[in-house]
């Protein structure tokens, strides 16, 4: 086949998250622990497994038409890609990764400002010096191969700029964060070639609303009920949906369907009050997507 688009699945920490967002947008993809070439079902496509630190330089030079790597890396490379969308979720959380400036508790440093001539520890070398160099405060940034929270333990850097999502390792370290430098959430990147080639284009669009949908569709459910059509306008104002739920007649009766969808932890509290109302043959199920 001519057409094939050649993707990168982050190899790592996103690695399982992006196998089970692909499932739940509808492509089935396998990953054996001895290969770096992913099996997908879907005869378009390709694809690779490659360090989220490295998609970027692959995106662009065309090695790969298009991939997903957090923003950060991204920006830490500079490369010069189409971000296509943001999709908001990580191993551990459905919320954007900080990069944040830390130093130990008892660091006068209050301020990026304070550590002038300072000496800061990263593995985010590129997009660290860029920072203080934009703001005029001179430091210098090394690149530390892991363990940086005990770097600065250690008194071996004044500094770090760490990643984290909830802040528990570095209060776990007592260690104290300074600022945020950045935010960052995986997003779908393109080379400028295959943007610039419709149907490569069209098929990552494809990919992109499907993948949204599912992101979308985390934690919510649908929710349908019979329920008198006297009871109606109270049901509707207490049920939440992404418009206005749907509602309609049953046949012969003056009974009548309502359906919504909401999200799943409100359930357990609404149900009971649709009970109350005279709802009945209450039904919930899941959704895969929500275009």
């Amino acid at each position: 086949m001519s057409n094939i688009l050649k993707f990168g699945i982050p190899k790592g920490s996103l690695e399982d998250a992006t196998v089970d967002l692909f499932k739940q947008a509808g492509w089935q993809v396998g990953i054996s622990s001895r290969s770096y070439f992913p099996t997908i079902d879907d005869e378009e496509m390709n694809c690779k497994l490659i360090r989220p630190q490295e998609m970027g330089k692959y995106v662009e030079r065309g090695t790969i038409d298009v991939g997903i790597a957090g923003r950060d890396w991204v920006r830490e490379n500079d490369s010069d890609v189409i971000e296509v969308c943001e999709m908001v979720y990580s191993k551990v959380s459905r919320r954007p990764v900080r990069w944040v400036l830390v130093v130990s508790q008892d660091s006068p440093v209050q301020k990026p400002e304070d550590l002038n001539g300072a000496t800061i520890s990263t593995e985010l070398v590129g997009f660290t010096k860029r920072y203080f160099a934009e703001r005029n405060i001179p430091v210098t940034v090394e690149f530390s191969w892991g363990a940086t929270e005990a770097k600065v333990v250690d008194g071996l850097c004044d500094a770090i700029v760490e990643v984290t999502e909830t802040g528990s390792t570095i209060r776990a370290n007592n260690l104290r964060i300074v600022c945020d430098l950045m935010e960052s959430v995986p997003v779908l990147i393109v080379n400028k070639a295959a943007w610039a080639d419709p149907w490569k284009q069209a098929k990552i669009q494809q990919i992109a609303t499907l993948l949204k949908s599912a992101l979308a569709a985390e934690g919510m459910v649908g929710l349908k009920m019979n329920a008198p059509n006297s009871a109606v306008d109270a049901i509707t104002h207490i049920l939440p949906s992404l418009n206005n739920p749907t509602v309609s007649h049953l046949y012969n009766s003056d009974w009548v369907s309502i359906e919504s969808i909401l999200p799943e932890k409100e359930v357990r509290s609404i149900v009971p009050k649709l009970l109350k109302m005279g709802a009945e043959g209450i039904v919930e199920y899941p959704l895969n997507k929500i275009i």
